[in-house]
């Protein structure tokens, strides 16, 4: 299978901003046990802080399934839920907290309605899960 895994805003901070929520390892770590994971797969993964270029990259994706971790774009970016909704390749949104655990606000995500499904919660495992969800 062809993964595309994007994170959106500060998740380039990962690793280096609030070490007890998101934890100590860099996005460049993670990104690489991901793709030592899923060594028999096809992963691409992506990062920007500009809700513009993940549109972008949503509208340019060739693959089998998305992994999308919007970070803060996930509770208001209605143009990231659109570019989800213009495109036929499954999305998985994913969050490395319990958003429901924390900021009343992080508990509404305007993506999830056109998402195949959500998995949060489980730190960088998120990514994992979602991932393998495409091979169920």
């Amino acid at each position: 299978m062809k993964f595309l895994f994007i994170n959106g805003v500060n998740l380039n901070m990962t690793g280096i901003r609030e070490k007890g929520v998101y934890g100590l390892q860099t996005l460049e770590e993670i990104n690489a046990e991901i793709a030592a994971r899923f060594s028999g797969d096809e992963c691409e993964f992506y990062q920007s802080n500009s809700e513009g270029d993940i549109c972008s990259k949503l509208h340019a994706a060739s693959c089998d399934g998305i992994i999308l971790n919007a970070g803060a774009y996930t509770h208001y970016s209605y143009a990231i839920r659109d570019a989800i909704a213009s495109i036929s390749i499954p999305v998985v949104e994913v969050h490395m907290s319990n958003v429901h655990s924390r900021e009343e606000f992080r508990r509404t995500s305007v993506i999830s309605p056109v998402c195949k499904g959500v998995i949060a919660g489980f730190g960088k495992n998120s990514y994992i899960l979602a991932a393998e969800s495409f091979k169920l």
